[in-house]
C-alpha cells in the first residue's frame, strides 16, 4: 500500500471517530455537565501527546506559545458551541451544521486577506445555506436553538483554521507542538470554567468511563496526532474530500444508535450540504477558488 492510499484511509478513520463523537457526547452530556466534559476530553489528550511526544516537545518557542495560545481560544470556542449544539439539536443536524467551516473558511479568509472567492465557491456557499435552511428550519421557520449554537462551530473553526495557517507558515513555529500545546490550552479553559460555573465530577459508571475515554484518546488526541502527521503525505483536495464524510458518519450512527430520522426535507437540505463541500473540495476549478 502506497503512503497516499495509506493516508487516505487513517484520514477516513479520523473522519469516522469525528462523526461518532456527536453520539459519544450526546450520551456523556447526561452523565456529565458539558465544560468538565470537554476539559476531561482535551486534559487526557493533552497529558497522551505530551508523553509520546515527550522528546519533540523541547524547546518550545515564543512563537509556538504565543500560537498555541491563540488557536487554543479558538478551538476551546468551538467545542463549547459544538457540545452546547448537540444538547439543542439532533446529532444528525449538528454533524452537518458542523461541516460549514468548509465554506465559512474561504469566506472569513476574504475579509483577512482580500482574497476574493470565486464563482464556484460563491454558487457552494448559496447551495449550502438553502440546503441548510431545508435542514434546520422547522414548521414556523425558526431554527432550533441547538442549530443556531452550532453554527459557532463554524464561525470559531474557521478563525481556527485561518490562524493555524498563518501560524504553520512561520519557521519559528512548530506545528506539532503547538498541536499538542492548543489541547491543553482548550483543557485549562474548560477546567477553569466548570469550576466556576458547574461542579466538576469523574464519570459515573463503566459505560460513560468508556465513552469519555474514547471521546478523549480516540476523538481527540488520536485525530490530532493523525491529521498532522498524515497530510504530508496526501494531498490537500483529497483532505478537504475525506472530512465531508463527517456528517454522513454522524448521521448513520445516529440513525442506528439514537434512533433519528429527518424529515424529507432535512434529507434534501443535508444532501444539498454535501453536495456544496463536495463540488467545492473535488471538481477541478481555477487555482485561486
Amino acid at each position: 500500500m502506497n503512503k497516499q492510499r495509506k493516508a487516505d484511509l487513517l484520514l477516513v478513520m479520523v473522519t469516522a471517530f469525528w462523526g461518532v463523537s456527536y453520539f459519544l457526547v450526546d450520551l456523556c452530556l447526561t452523565d456529565l455537565p458539558p465544560l468538565t466534559l470537554n476539559a476531561f476530553r482535551f486534559l487526557v489528550a493533552f497529558f497522551l501527546l505530551a508523553a509520546v511526544f515527550y522528546k519533540k516537545m523541547r524547546p518550545i518557542s515564543a512563537a509556538t506559545v504565543k500560537y498555541s495560545l491563540l488557536v487554543g481560544v479558538f478551538l476551546m470556542l468551538v467545542y463549547v458551541c459544538c457540545t452546547y449544539g448537540v444538547m439543542y439539536t439532533s446529532i444528525s443536524n449538528a454533524g452537518f451544521i458542523c461541516a460549514l467551516p468548509a465554506v465559512t473558511t474561504p469566506v472569513l479568509n476574504y475579509f483577512f486577506t482580500g482574497q476574493k472567492p470565486g464563482r464556484r465557491l460563491t454558487v457552494c456557499i448559496l447551495l449550502c445555506a438553502v440546503g441548510l435552511a431545508l435542514l434546520t428550519l422547522n414548521e414556523a421557520f425558526r431554527p432550533a436553538l441547538g442549530d443556531v449554537i452550532c453554527l459557532g462551530v463554524a464561525l470559531f473553526y474557521a478563525l481556527d483554521l485561518i490562524f493555524t495557517e498563518k501560524a504553520v507558515a512561520r519557521p519559528d513555529v512548530d506545528p506539532l507542538q503547538m498541536g499538542v500545546l492548543e489541547l491543553g490550552v482548550v483543557g485549562v479553559i474548560m477546567l477553569v470554567l466548570s469550576v466556576l460555573l458547574e461542579e466538576p465530577r469523574l464519570p459515573s459508571t463503566p459505560l460513560f468511563w468508556g465513552s469519555a475515554l474514547f471521546l478523549a484518546l480516540f476523538c481527540t488526541g488520536f485525530a490530532f496526532v493523525v491529521q498532522t502527521v498524515q497530510q504530508q503525505y496526501t494531498s490537500a483536495n483529497h483532505v478537504g474530500l475525506i472530512f465531508t464524510l463527517e456528517p454522513l458518519f454522524s448521521a448513520v450512527v445516529a440513525y442506528f444508535l439514537a434512533d433519528e430520522v429527518l424529515l424529507p426535507r432535512g434529507y434534501v437540505g443535508a444532501a444539498m450540504m454535501m453536495a456544496s463541500l463536495v463540488i467545492m473540495e473535488a471538481v477541478p476549478g481555477k487555482k485561486e477558488e
